[in-house]
């Protein structure tokens, strides 16, 4: 049987049903003999034991089950993948974080479903190479089992830049600044793959910036002259101030404390 692939408090949608043969009529027939649920349009769940109908589904749940059964190509990213890794300073108070899901083609039943964390989703055009510095799940879902399933998300190094191209509207300065803080054995080699394939000029400004301001040993292997940071100045944060080097608007303590040349 079909669902016999599907764990208990696992998602599928309609599109995974229907490309494994199974018809729009026989859903109905699955969630009338109390074998699937709807939780959303198009999308259901093999019913967990001993859980409330209307509980909020658990955002790991739905992203393993994306990648590990529906197989959309979605990663973690942004401060999201960094937390996951440990490198989370600061917990939002009053409400969930948000998770920054990456892809191409994301469901539009995602922003839909009762999560227990708000989703924000973003494309994967921030590079030019996508596939650069994401740590894989182990993405045979056949030959194990649901506790063993990781998900696929940014390694640290590409995280930290997926989170400051959100600067200032979604991502604050103070935040960054604190989980940059602890960033203290980041891959050079890494780093610099990522940020030649990096398309965003403002992106390389201000990892410079934050890497200058935090001179962690790895920042000795990366010379900024090695990469295309562009010309002319960008404004960035109204009431700021221009880096010095960097040539892009920052808070004014960014620009009073930051060094120099990161030595």
């Amino acid at each position: 049987m079909v669902l016999e692939a599907v764990p208990a408090g696992y998602l599928v949608d309609a599109q995974w049903l229907t490309s494994h043969d199974v018809a729009y009529e026989t859903f109905r027939d699955y969630v009338k003999r109390g074998w699937l649920e709807r939780v959303s349009r198009g999308v259901f769940r093999r019913p967990p034991p001993n859980a409330s109908k209307s509980a909020l589904i658990d955002w790991k749940t739905c992203m393993l089950s994306m990648q590990h059964i529906m197989r959309y190509d979605i990663h973690i990213g942004g401060t999201t993948a960094l937390a996951q890794q440990g490198y989370e300073h600061y917990l939002r108070l009053g409400s969930s974080a948000p998770i920054w899901v990456y892809g191409d083609a994301i469901p539009n039943w995602l922003g839909k479903l009762p999560l227990d964390a708000p989703i924000l989703t973003r494309s994967k055009s921030l590079f030019a190479d996508p596939s650069l510095g994401l740590a894989r799940g182990n993405l045979n879902a056949e030959n194990t089992l649901p506790w063993d399933w990781k998900l696929t998300m940014s390694a640290p190094e590409r995280a930290i830049l997926e989170a400051m191209e959100e600067l200032p509207g979604h991502e604050s300065f103070h935040n960054i600044d604190k989980v940059f803080e602890s960033l203290t054995t980041l891959r050079p080699k890494t780093l610099t793959a990522l940020l030649h394939s990096c398309k965003k000029i403002k992106v390389k400004r201000l990892f410079f910036v934050f890497a200058d301001r935090h001179g962690h040993p790895w920042r000795k292997r990366l010379d900024p002259a090695e990469f295309n940071l562009g010309s002319g100045d960008r404004a960035l944060v109204k009431g700021g101030r221009i880096h010095p080097r960097y040539r892009i608007m920052v808070p004014e303590d960014f620009v009073r404390v930051g060094s120099v040349d990161g030595a």
